[in-house]
């Protein structure tokens, strides 16, 4: 996560997470809210305040990564078809979260804890998706595509991150197996001429 403000135009949550990414960052997924009130220098209580726990703190780091991944999505050359469109969009899901590896592994293993309140990661994953997939062009199905992909592609992106967060993929790993999740599930709703393309990924073959 980062935001891209200098510290004396933050607004008070921005310096929270930001000082939640600094301590995350030292390898101390186990800080206090003390700790991180007084590395965001902010009273004891204005954490709580201003996200209710730290749970609440990591789902918004969460919020946080995914909403940089729609930007850079958004930003980057757009592909020509749908099944691209999801694996350009793997590849920059993936970018970010290996940017700060120690960072978001703690990240997500804090959001994957129960909650008295369920959070909005699945929403904001599945809206990733949905924008990757767009019109739906190269999917024999697009309008039936376009309500079944957004919640396995974020079910099988989460997935791969698990084991990740675990330590039982590597870094290299990562974009590697996210790739071969989405090609397992776009296999199902590629027109003919596209699934030697996913086989290919599957098998194992270079980008």
């Amino acid at each position: 996560m980062r935001l891209c403000k200098p510290e004396g135009v933050m607004n008070t949550r921005e310096r929270i997470l930001i000082a939640a990414e600094r301590l995350l960052g030292t390898g101390r997924p186990d800080f206090s809210m003390r700790e991180l009130a007084a590395e965001a220098g902010v009273s004891f209580a204005t954490p709580f305040n201003q996200f209710g726990s730290k749970l609440a703190i990591m789902q918004a780091m969460s919020a946080a990564l995914i909403a940089e991944m729609h930007r850079r999505f958004a930003a980057a050359p757009p592909a020509a078809d749908a099944p691209a469109r999801v694996l350009a969009a793997v590849g920059v899901a993936a970018g970010v979260m290996l940017e700060q590896p120690a960072v978001n592994r703690a990240v997500m293993g804090a959001i994957g804890a129960p909650a008295a309140e369920p959070g909005t990661v699945l929403a904001a994953s599945r809206a990733l998706w949905a924008a990757a997939i767009g019109a739906g062009a190269g999917l024999a199905a697009p309008a039936y595509a376009a309500t079944v992909l957004p919640d396995q592609l974020a079910f099988g992106f989460r997935g791969v991150l698990s084991f990740w967060t675990a330590g039982e993929l590597t870094d290299a790993d990562l974009p590697v197996q996210a790739r071969k999740a989405a090609a397992v599930v776009l296999l199902g709703f590629v027109v003919p001429e596209r699934r030697d393309a996913l086989m290919a990924i599957l098998a194992g073959a270079p980008d």
